[in-house]
């Protein structure tokens, strides 16, 4: 054992399992294990932002283009949909991030810059229109 974290990760992270596992405490990395447990934490909230920007950019698309509908964006809003009530029920504690306003501004923004990018209009409102329950209500699609 030792490979150092910053030489191969995996391999590291290989080593630390079996170090956790075999008891030996005193000879774990603490430093870098707390860092990549928080990692997985920020990765998790990175993913349901991401989803919630792309679920965010198709009801923008389905408002603002109505002539370019079809079932396309009507799939991947429902995927998107249960793609994000999935993550959250694996992991409860994202839930309050549906609340958090910094963290609905941010993803709003996100979302915007993609529907920008993907539409070439520059129309779209500086505040998410709609409540995040509106946005993942299966019935929802803005007209």
């Amino acid at each position: 054992m030792g490979t150092s974290y910053e030489k191969d990760v995996v391999a590291w992270a290989n080593e630390q399992a079996a170090l956790l596992r075999a008891g030996k405490f005193s000879e774990l990395d603490i430093e870098h294990i707390a860092e990549e447990i928080e990692d997985v934490g920020k990765s998790e909230q990175r993913e349901l932002a991401s989803r919630m920007a792309v679920l965010l950019t198709h009801l923008l698309k389905w408002q603002y283009q109505p002539d370019r509908r079809g079932s396309s964006w009507r799939r991947t809003i429902k995927e998107q949909r249960r793609a994000i009530m999935e993550h959250v029920e694996e992991t409860p504690s994202l839930k309050g991030s549906l609340l958090d306003e910094h963290w609905i501004r941010k993803t709003w923004s996100d979302a915007v810059t993609k529907a920008i990018e993907e539409t070439n209009l520059v129309v779209f409102p500086e505040a998410c229109p709609w409540t995040m329950e509106q946005a993942m209500n299966p019935e929802f699609l803005p007209e």
